[in-house]
């Protein structure tokens, strides 16, 4: 899998979906890392156990996890704009179990980044005898300062802030990391203020802010704010990952900064203030300064966004399932950082009623079950063409061996969004081509190839 550096302003970047079979999960040293520009990574696996089973297990995970991402990300908007948060929206609690488990802390089975805006598991393989290592998240190679200090970060449009392991890291869990050493960049500037998040249970990650160069495949950006993180707590150890790099906008910013992108943009960097997904199990791409026309059938249809709530955020959305309208006039926040699907229990209840034969298959997490061998037909539109969700990306594996039914990729979960609103991950990403525009102010969709 190559990280491309063109010659022109415009990047692409061919980028990793899972991380598997680091030995005794220990993450790759950074003293072993292949030359910048190729990164080799295994196919992505996520829910799907190698005997077609749905897991549970780190599907609860991931559930916690996004649900604490989006708690944090209310928070910044509501730290950002003076105490207020987009209407409809709200702070949900989260119980200090599903906190734990968010960060692996339930039998030391997953860790996680960044206030759980990516993450790693540690997965015992009972068939090698071996640990397994597997990443939900969407990475690539970024360099910081000048010269370039070389970081593994995760890509997600749900967050908006770049975040790595800083040289003063003392905690046992820095060892494996690419560190930031602000002393070896002649253009790192030391910023006022420091970077903290506190967790539920008492724990903290926290650094301090910089101001450097980064470079995103041929992308440079000037005096851009990030976060380099002193204090990491060891459940981060077995995370092949160093840091976050995050695309949305700026209200949800922890750092109170410009995103990446957003200062590419307005330093010109990039001919076309846009970057594009394409999303598959190989070869998936993320085209900075544009989008990579092989990959997609014209047209692109663009949708307005309002980039005041943070978010890459589509309006006037419409679901069919077999062909028939349940649900309309919603809206669509898409992330990169999410795995499935999740909307409001009583939208999701009312899209698997329509559903011949589902049924809840766990109620406290808001997975339903479908008869494997009917998968529903289920599609989006935001009022033009119809987008379907591929069977194997809406099937996440029978729930039990041998079993009849399978679990669905859209799950129940109250995220504090507001009533009206679905968060839409990999599992609907995967199936068209996503553009991202700044100039537009708006998301593009494109049929692929």
């Amino acid at each position: 899998m190559l990280l491309k550096i063109p010659s022109s302003v415009a990047g692409s970047i061919t980028f990793a979906l899972a991380v598997a079979a680091l030995p005794d999960c220990v993450s790759a040293s950074p003293q072993g890392e292949q030359p910048y520009g190729t990164i080799s990574l295994p196919d992505r696996t996520l829910l799907l156990n190698a005997d077609g089973t749905f897991n549970h297990d780190k599907a609860v995970v991931f559930n916690a996890a996004t649900a604490l991402k989006y708690r944090r990300n209310l928070m910044n908007f509501q730290e950002n704009s003076g105490g207020s948060l987009p209407a409809g929206m709200k702070l949900i609690d989260i119980p200090l179990r599903a906190q734990m488990q968010a960060r692996g802390q339930r039998d030391e089975s997953l860790t996680d980044e960044n206030d759980d805006s990516e993450w790693a598991g540690r997965l015992f393989d009972n068939v090698s005898g071996k640990c397994v290592v597997e990443h939900s998240s969407i990475i690539g190679m970024v360099r910081i300062g000048k010269p370039g200090q070389k970081f593994l970060v995760d890509f997600d449009t749900g967050s908006s802030d770049l975040w790595v392991p800083s040289s003063l890291c003392t905690s046992t869990a820095c060892s494996s990391k690419r560190k930031y050493n602000s002393s070896s960049s002649s253009t790192s500037q030391n910023e006022t203020g420091t970077f903290s998040i506190q967790y539920g249970d008492g724990s903290s990650v926290s650094g301090s802010i910089y101001s450097d160069t980064v470079t995103v495949a041929g992308v440079k950006v000037q005096n851009q704010r990030f976060a380099a993180v002193t204090n990491l707590s060891s459940s981060f150890a077995s995370d092949p990952v160093d840091g976050v790099l995050g695309l949305g906008f700026p209200s949800i910013s922890i750092l109170k900064a410009d995103p990446v992108f957003v200062s590419a943009a307005q330093q010109n960097a990039i001919t076309t203030k846009a970057f594009s997904f394409y999303l598959a199990k190989n070869n998936s791409e993320l085209y900075l300064g544009g989008t990579n026309p092989k990959l997609y059938n014209d047209p692109i249809e663009y949708h307005p966004v309002d980039k005041s709530n943070g978010f890459w955020q589509v309006k006037n959305a419409s679901i069919t399932v077999g062909g028939q309208t349940v649900l309309s006039d919603f809206d669509t926040i898409i992330d990169s950082g999410t795995t499935i699907m999740y909307g409001p229990p009583d939208m999701v209840k009312e899209i698997y009623s329509k559903v011949e034969g589902a049924e809840v298959f766990d109620s406290s997490e808001g997975f339903y079950s479908f008869p494997c061998n009917e998968v529903p037909e289920i599609s989006f539109s935001w009022g033009g063409e119809k987008f379907a969700i591929s069977s194997e990306n809406f099937n996440l594996g029978t729930t039990a061996p041998n079993a009849s039914t399978c679990a669905g990729a859209l799950a129940a979960k109250d995220l504090g969004l507001g009533n009206t609103t679905l968060l839409l991950g990999d599992s609907w990403m995967k199936n068209a081509y996503h553009v991202f525009s700044l100039e537009k102010t708006a998301v593009g969709f494109a049929k692929l190839k």
